[in-house]
């Protein structure tokens, strides 16, 4: 079905005619007379004998070149067929902790050594493609957090800013209460009944002026699940002076908090030693059960300005070279 974007915009069309009757109205002499590019499109015009002459050809032509510039500024539009789109009804903000304890090495991509916080880029990227029907935004955090993206359907650009992400970028510490707060903030004033935080972090909390206990407490009163993930390889081989020496992120990786911030909100906890298993809890966080809403019926538009515009400017091309001929003739 045929529809139009900008219909007033036909109002425009009889405005030619109109100049021309203003240019009629025009005395032949005095100084005040208007004065046009090319008089001799419109002399002939101005004789009933020559209708058929050259120049009322091109003025037609002219006529027609105005009537599909008029047509392309109002926003021919094909709309197709009814559709149904399916909604989750789910928003989803996804955490990732930026202290510079993520740029331990101790994951391997493609057989390759790569730090914990560009592991975590690969599987979340993954994940991120997988998520057509969720309102999903990214929360970046270390001593502050911060709203890298807010939550939207464009996973696009939530991916290239999740992507673009440095260690270090929000401080050296690691404010896990905060991170969750600032999720809670952005999360309550949706309307969705099924909002989920997924945190992903390889440290404790070592900033920050909320406590995770109590951040935890206020998301789960707000009905919001938060799935906690422990980013870092149980052992892992460093070398030091004397060859490899061996050392654990468990030093600083506070189970104990991450596991009573998933009971607490009615999530769960994951802990993610490698690559494979990074990559298996992306799955099963894939698999959560998403609350289905009323489908969205959509008509998909098609804009088709760009048709009667091109021909314009083909007829415009034509009409100026044919009077560059004729001039030449002449």
């Amino acid at each position: 079905m045929m529809s139009f974007g900008w219909p007033l915009m036909f109002l425009l069309l009889p405005l030619p005619l109109l100049l021309r009757k203003l240019l009629r109205a025009v005395p032949e002499s005095g100084s005040g007379r208007l004065r046009i590019p090319d008089p001799d499109l419109f002399s002939s015009a101005r004789s009933a004998g020559q209708s058929s002459s050259p120049s009322r050809r091109w003025l037609t032509t002219a006529l027609v070149i105005w009537a599909l510039l008029v047509l392309s500024a109002a926003r021919p539009l094909w709309i197709g067929e009814p559709q149904q789109l399916p909604q989750s009804g789910r928003d989803l903000l996804i955490a990732v902790d930026l202290s510079p304890s993520m740029e331990m090495e101790d994951f391997l991509l493609g057989n390759r050594p790569v730090d914990r916080l560009t592991a975590t880029k690969a599987i979340l990227r993954e994940f991120l493609r997988g998520r057509r029907t969720d309102r999903v935004g990214l929360i970046l955090f270390g001593a502050l957090p911060y709203v890298q993206a807010p939550l939207t359907f464009d996973l696009a650009t939530v991916e290239t800013l999740l992507l673009e992400s440095e260690i270090g970028l929000a401080g050296d510490q690691t404010a896990l209460g905060d991170a969750i707060g600032l999720a809670v903030k952005r999360l309550v004033s949706q309307q969705s009944n099924h909002r989920v935080l997924i945190l992903f972090t390889d440290g404790s909390n070592t900033g920050g002026e909320l406590d995770p206990e109590q951040a935890a407490t206020i998301a789960a009163q707000q009905g919001i699940k938060i799935y906690t993930v422990g980013v870092g390889a149980e052992q892992s081989e460093l070398p030091g002076l004397f060859g490899l020496r061996f050392a654990g992120p468990g030093s600083d990786l506070d189970e104990k908090t991450l596991r009573m911030i998933a009971q607490t909100t009615s999530g769960e906890y994951f802990r993610a030693q490698n690559t494979e298993e990074l990559a298996r809890i992306s799955e099963l966080l894939d698999e959560l059960e998403p609350v289905q809403s009323d489908a969205q019926t959509i008509r998909p538009q098609k804009e088709l300005f760009y048709l009667p515009l091109a021909l314009a400017l083909l007829l415009t091309g034509g009409l100026s070279i044919l009077s560059l001929v004729s001039r030449r003739r002449s």
